[in-house]
Parts: structure tokens; C-alpha cells; sequence
């Protein structure tokens, strides 16, 4: 009498299956990071354009700071119009 288990023939096939999808997932979240990575670079670059003075960022912080409490009044009121659109 033989006391050797039989191996399934698929398991090779689901362990290899197995490995492949681990490889293709950790490619796409490769691939999504450098995307990720480069949309922010692309962000982070346009934002300090616009900080530079007479950008628009740098306008807008200065208008800020000469008059806060309309600029928060003009914020409010672009808020609703944005609200009632949808």
C-alpha cells in the first residue's frame, strides 16, 4: 500500500496564475505611481509659477490681505453660483 498523496496536476497552473496576477498588479500600481508622481511634478510646478509675483496666485493672496472679509464675502458668493448650477 502507498502512503504518497497524489499532487493535483492544477496546482502548478493556480500557483503560476497566482504569480502572474501578483506581477501585473505590482506593475500597474507601478505604473499609476509614476503617473501619480508626475501629474504632482506638473502641479507642484504650476503652482510655483503662479506664486511668482505678478502671477495669479500672488495677486490673489494680496488682494487677501488688503481686504479679507470681502474676499471671503466674493469666495461665498462664487460658492453659491457654483452650487446652484448643479
Amino acid at each position: 500500500m502507498s502512503t504518497e498523496i497524489p499532487q493535483p496536476t492544477s496546482q502548478p497552473g493556480v500557483a503560476e496564475r497566482a504569480i502572474d496576477a501578483a506581477t501585473d498588479v505590482s506593475r500597474t500600481i507601478g505604473e499609476v505611481a509614476g503617473g501619480l508622481r508626475a501629474a504632482v511634478d506638473r502641479l507642484t510646478s504650476t503652482i510655483e509659477e503662479a506664486r511668482k509675483p505678478g502671477g495669479t496666485l500672488a495677486t490673489v493672496a494680496a488682494i487677501t490681505r488688503e481686504a479679507p472679509l470681502t474676499s471671503l464675502f466674493v469666495a461665498f458668493l462664487f460658492g453659491v453660483a457654483i452650487a446652484r448650477r448643479r
